[in-house]
């Protein structure tokens, strides 16, 4: 391919990596994704291909869905242990931010939700929802009929309720809801922490080190309490785990406030906090190497402020 060609690519790598991500929920994916979509790319016929966007989308959407039916695929979140891949605000595969329903699409808890769908529903969700793409212009991608992809929105969005109130978090506004989580964690109380909590708040976790067969769930507050605050009782066993003294910072991760676990440089884990009404409605803990290599690098990549906790 001539320069020109590879620079008409490049100049939707972002929002074509976006589209794959929302859908699979996998940076990795997502990254794997856009590359098969390069090389089909490379080997067309370009002379037939009118609006090289529409195209290339087309061609993201369709790889992404066939990833979304493979029999490893639904293996790998059937058994209980799939979890989406957390993203570091700012980064360009989070895509478009302007609206709710753009910001909300992003989110751990509507990625986990659209695993109710259909991978066609799931498809015409996140080009309608988060890319504002027409009916015409889904059926088109997706070869199927105007009012069947009207009726797959529909079936979409009856399946997927969340409460619309904290996606709209800065980093003044994490550090503080961040430092006050981590405050209560920290003093050992649990009455402490089920303060903070909605009446209904849950957590689930991939377990310290992201070690666990299974996702560990938490389906009450004091449950929730009482893992939080074994998990943040600095013990020597867990310090060697560690490799070390982690600092404790404090992100905006899809969209939500999020403590950051690191040591060297590099992210041990992450807790994103969901929050209702100023409270605490959900907690997600995620450790597996395999689930934050995205989120590590761009975390290497920025400048940083200054931690809540510079030594565990």
């Amino acid at each position: 391919m001539d320069t020109a060609t590879v620079a008409r690519f490049e100049a939707s790598r972002d929002r074509l990596a976006s589209i794959a991500y929302r859908l699979l929920g996998s940076a990795a994916d997502a990254e794997d994704t856009v590359q098969d979509a390069f090389l089909r790319w490379q080997a067309a016929d370009r002379t037939y291909v009118e609006v090289p966007e529409a195209w290339l989308t087309k061609i993201v959407t369709n790889l992404a869905l066939d990833r979304l039916r493979s029999a490893k695929t639904r293996h790998e979140r059937s058994v209980g242990a799939w979890m989406p891949e957390p993203l570091l605000d700012g980064d360009p595969m989070l895509g478009p931010a302007d609206t709710v329903e753009q910001r909300e699409s992003v989110t751990l808890a509507v990625l986990t939700l659209m695993e109710r769908l259909s991978p066609v529903e799931r498809a015409v969700y996140v080009l309608h929802e988060a890319f504002a793409y027409r009916h015409a212009e889904i059926a088109e991608i997706l070869d199927v009929t105007v009012s069947a992809s009207q009726q797959h929105l529909h079936r979409a969005r009856g399946r997927i309720t969340v409460a619309r109130n904290a996606t709209d978090i800065d980093q003044a506004g994490a550090r503080r809801i961040v430092a006050a989580f981590l405050d209560a964690a920290s003093s050992g109380r649990t009455d402490q922490l089920i303060a903070l909590l909605t009446d209904d708040a849950t957590g689930i976790s991939d377990g310290f080190g992201g070690l666990a067969a299974k996702l560990v769930r938490y389906a009450t507050p004091h449950r929730l309490a009482v893992a939080v605050r074994a998990g943040f009782t600095p013990t020597p066993a867990k310090r060697r785990l560690a490799g070390g003294s982690p600092s404790f910072h404090a992100v905006v991760v899809n969209g939500c406030p999020a403590l950051l676990v690191t040591l060297d440089d590099r992210v041990l884990g992450v807790a994103i906090l969901e929050m209702r009404h100023d409270k605490i409605a959900g907690m997600r803990s995620i450790a597996a190497p395999t689930r934050l290599g995205r989120l590590t690098h761009e975390w290497r990549r920025r400048d940083h402020d200054a931690p809540l906790i510079d030594s565990w």
